[in-house]
């Protein structure tokens, strides 16, 4: 019974990191996952080095090229190079009848 009662601290951090940094952390990736499969032309994105650009052509499913100033293009990859959206999309609120 002893032995029980040396690992019941290790249990309960164990469940104090997950519910406090791990399940939020993997929370934040599946958000951003589901943000990089649902850009689009036209969106307003930052980049991960901090630059702001306009998605002029999704190029494959990991690729997208960016207009960052006038007749300037990157190609950036989408998972990586993508921090996040400017004008993320509105939720249009359902009609109850």
């Amino acid at each position: 019974m002893q032995n029980f009662k040396d690992f019941i601290p290790l249990v309960l951090i164990f469940v104090i990191f997950y519910f406090f940094l791990i399940r939020p952390q993997q929370k934040k990736v599946k958000e951003h996952k589901a943000m990089v499969e649902n850009l689009s032309r036209g969106d307003k994105v930052v980049t991960s080095s901090g630059i702001i650009g306009v998605i002029e052509r999704i190029i494959d499913n990991d690729k997208v090229e960016v207009l960052i100033a006038d007749n300037v293009k990157v190609e950036i990859i989408k998972s990586t190079g993508i921090q996040g959206l400017l004008n993320p999309p509105v939720p249009v609120p359902e009609i109850k009848k």
